[in-house]
């Protein structure tokens, strides 16, 4: 059970505490979420993305 339980911790990202790294990571996740919205069917089949994928992706909100 403890093992269990430590490798499951493990596998949780630890939460960002400083506010400038919170910010740093929306202003990653708008701006790789901009780029993903301009890439055409090749370049998404190229990068293993499907439509589905994408658009998931873009209605997340930059927080997340």
């Amino acid at each position: 059970m403890e093992s269990i339980l430590s490798s499951t911790l493990r596998t949780v990202p630890p939460p960002a505490t400083h506010w400038r790294a919170r910010v740093a990571r929306w202003l990653l996740n708008a701006r790789t979420r901009r780029q993903l919205a301009t890439l055409d069917e090749r370049q998404l089949a190229d990068a293993g993305i499907s439509l589905s994928e994408r658009f998931a992706e873009l209605e997340k909100p930059f927080w997340r």
